[in-house]
């Protein structure tokens, strides 16, 4: 790699960022405020983290890609700093191995790296400088120093579209690094397709095929240790041509020839512009949802970045003709989008919500893919920890989407719920009504374990949502079953220390007991005891009661978020602490509205003020996120928080209302209806709301305000 030499090309390239480059282009309304790079950033600040970072550790907050995608789309099209980092692009990097169009945000894939290159060493990347790279939503750009290539990448549902300046205009070449990727990947072929295409796949479990097409003829495709994991293969560039060089890729998880055909229709002989500007049509529509007046600026940043990132996954995986390969890895048709499976344990808390509010469609065909896997497996598809496609599907069913097979759905829902094969641990939580640990004399945060509370808590979370359904279809039996087994939680409170509490098999208290130190999945999934003990969403009166009330259930959640963190007590994922509280992780996230329950929400509203205002856009860049995105329930939960409205137990279709950051906002339902919140009186203190001129009783608002409309007043001082 060398270093890049000014001169008229340069001045040139100045006149090119203004035209091409999102800090250059005229912005829609609302893109605007999106910064695509929060989250991008390392949270390094020990007194936010809770603990000094070791050498060598780079927290796991945000884990997020700046890179150019659509809502839900198969392409999320991205550069690539550290293959094996969270999602592939680390802020404070230097150098740039590739573009890859796939990503998450959970260490997997990022398939497909392509780089331009000209003149290269014998190792491929190059440096770059954030001074010469911009973004905003479906588009992305950086100056390649080393190489002297400006790049411009726009990307439609299935398909990327890359823009190549060079400075050169002679020995220009692209390179497919189709042996890497954030999945291992097993095998790996690219062939040439005519004069300026190639096609080929990328093995990582299952295949990922390409048909990739120039606007300048190849002069020959290089290939080296083809299948190989050190192998690669460079596109030579035909010498000639002037003008940028561009390259667009269909992709698709069944062939290479549904990949040329996902290519020809969604972009087809259209120019980058075209397909750019489409992108923030897209994103403007989405965006537009949602409208706030007031707050500060970076309130307004910070909240459609969140917006925006929350509608990244899931993905799409079925192409333009319909096809798709399902769990079995049969290549089928079904009549509908084909998702991935939601990010079950982080996102049905908000986001798949909120997905359901602003993109019913998307929500509706996410549920069908659900059952389809489980009419082939046998089992709805959990992730990771719990069972939460019974609250996902109840709720977005609860809520009016319900154009889908209900009884089939509900009936592998059941399987799930009491067959083993989907939640771990199944037959000892029937039995018994809670999972056991082991005795475990000296464990430590990595010890391999049950995580026997926070399964039992969440598995009686998981039957309440199930029974709801249950009880909209007249299934009386199962109904009472489900939710006397929802009551299970309570079998985890241990009346002597007032928390959650282990056990084991016998029935007795696991003695080894620090409420304060976390685990990966020892009693606890990534947590405390702290942080789990008032995880009841669905029976907060019972939960109060165990704490003896609401003056014991007051002081207790006093102490989550005042007892101090012990810095020395190191966990990946448990960071970002007030107090006990980890904003950082998914587990605790309900905990901050508990208040509310005891008729004090401006103790809540103190502690959400301070996580929206505090723990989201950190540090000197103000890019930095308190935790894990998990893509997107850490932005979902600041948009709903933010807005005003919290899906305290996701499962049931109304909203806690809180105090918004904004004086208005708008929500455009689904029906093209029109929510409006409206903040009345300068403080922070909720002491009144209003549904429609009428004063509310209590702090819900019911799912019919986004059927029909309405007002919603918000009184505070």
């Amino acid at each position: 790699m060398r270093n890049s030499t000014a001169g008229p090309f340069m001045l040139g390239l100045a006149m090119l960022f203004a035209a091409t480059s999102g800090k250059g282009q005229s912005p829609g309304s609302y893109t605007k405020y999106v910064n695509t790079f929060v989250g991008t950033a390392p949270l390094t600040d020990p007194k936010i983290l809770g603990y000094q970072l070791p050498e060598g550790w780079r927290s796991w907050a945000g884990l997020t890609f700046p890179g150019s995608s659509l809502p839900n789309a198969m392409v999320q099209l991205s550069p690539m700093t550290e293959y094996g980092s969270g999602a592939g692009y680390e802020y404070e990097d230097t150098v740039i191995l590739g573009f890859t169009h796939t990503n998450k945000g959970h260490w997997n894939l990022c398939n497909i790296p392509i780089l331009p290159l000209s003149n290269p060493g014998a190792t491929f990347g190059s440096r770059f400088s954030h001074k010469k790279e911009s973004a905003s939503p479906g588009f992305y750009q950086v100056y390649l120093d080393d190489y002297n290539v400006n790049v411009n990448l726009t990307s439609t549902l299935r398909c990327g579209y890359h823009q190549y300046t060079y400075k050169n205009n002679a020995g220009r070449q692209i390179l497919f690094d189709l042996a890497k990727a954030n999945n291992r990947i097993s095998d790996w072929h690219i062939e040439q397709a005519g004069t300026s295409a190639v096609q080929g796949y990328q093995r990582a479990g299952g295949n990922i095929y390409f048909y990739a097409v120039l606007n300048t003829p190849i002069e020959k495709l290089e290939k080296n240790q083809e299948g190989q994991l050190n192998g690669y293969a460079i596109v030579h560039v035909k010498d000639g041509s002037n003008g940028p060089v561009e390259l667009k890729i269909g992709l698709s998880f069944v062939s290479t020839e549904n990949a040329k055909q996902n290519l020809e229709q969604e972009i087809g002989n259209r120019s980058f512009a075209d397909i750019r500007s489409e992108a923030n049509r897209t994103w403007e529509k989405l965006l537009s949802s949602i409208q706030v007046k007031g707050g500060t600026e970076k309130q307004r940043r910070m909240f459609y970045s969140c917006l925006y990132r929350s509608f990244l996954w899931p993905a799409l995986r079925s192409d333009v003709n319909g096809e798709f390969t399902d769990a079995k890895g049969k290549v089928t048709k079904a009549g509908f989008n084909y998702y991935t499976e939601p990010s079950l344990w982080d996102t049905y808390r908000n986001k798949d919500v909120l997905l359901g509010l602003i993109s019913p469609q998307v929500t509706l065909d996410v549920i069908k893919s659900m059952k389809d896997v489980g009419d082939k497996t046998g089992f709805i598809p959990t992730f990771f920890h719990g069972d939460h496609g019974a609250s996902s599907i109840a709720g977005a069913y609860l809520r009016g989407i319900d154009n889908f097979d209900v009884k089939g759905t509900y009936e592998i829902l059941l399987r799930n719920a009491n067959v083993e094969g989907a939640r771990p641990h199944l037959k000892e939580y029937i039995e018994k009504g809670y999972i056991s640990d082991p005795d475990i004399a000296d464990p430590h945060v990595e010890t391999k374990a049950a995580a026997g509370v926070s399964k039992t808590l969440e598995y009686s979370y998981d039957d309440y949502s199930l029974a709801q359904i249950a009880k909209k279809l007249g299934d009386t039996a199962n109904y009472r079953i489900l939710m006397a087994r929802s009551k299970n939680y309570r079998n985890m409170f241990d009346p002597g220390t007032r928390f959650m509490r282990g056990r084991l098999a016998d029935g007795s208290w696991i003695k080894n007991f620090n409420p304060q130190y976390p685990y990966y999945e020892y009693m606890y999934r990534e947590a405390n005891a702290w942080q789990v003990s008032f995880f009841a969403p669905h029976d907060m009166k019972g939960l109060i009661e165990l704490y003896g009330g609401a003056k014991g259930f007051e002081s207790k959640l006093d102490s989550l978020f005042t007892l101090p963190w012990n810095p020395q007590y190191i966990a990946r994922n448990v960071e970002t602490m007030i107090g006990q509280y980890c904003h950082g992780n998914q587990p605790d996230h309900e905990a901050p509205f508990a208040y509310y329950f005891i008729g004090k929400p401006e103790k809540s509203q103190k502690m959400i003020d301070t996580i929206l205002n505090s723990l989201y856009g950190i540090g000197e860049e103000g890019i930095a996120l308190c935790g894990m995105d998990d893509a997107g329930e850490m932005s979902a939960w600041y948009v709903l928080s933010a807005s005003g409205l919290y899906t305290y137990s996701a499962t049931d279709p109304e909203y806690l209302v809180t105090v918004p950051l904004f004086d208005e906002v708008k929500w455009r339902t689904s029906t093209g209806k029109l929510l409006t919140l409206t903040k009345k009186g300068k403080g922070r203190a909720l002491t009144a709301i209003s549904v429609n001129g009428k004063e509310q009783k209590g702090y819900f608002v019911p799912h019919d305000l986004f059927r029909n409309g309405g007002k919603i007043e918000i009184v505070t001082k």
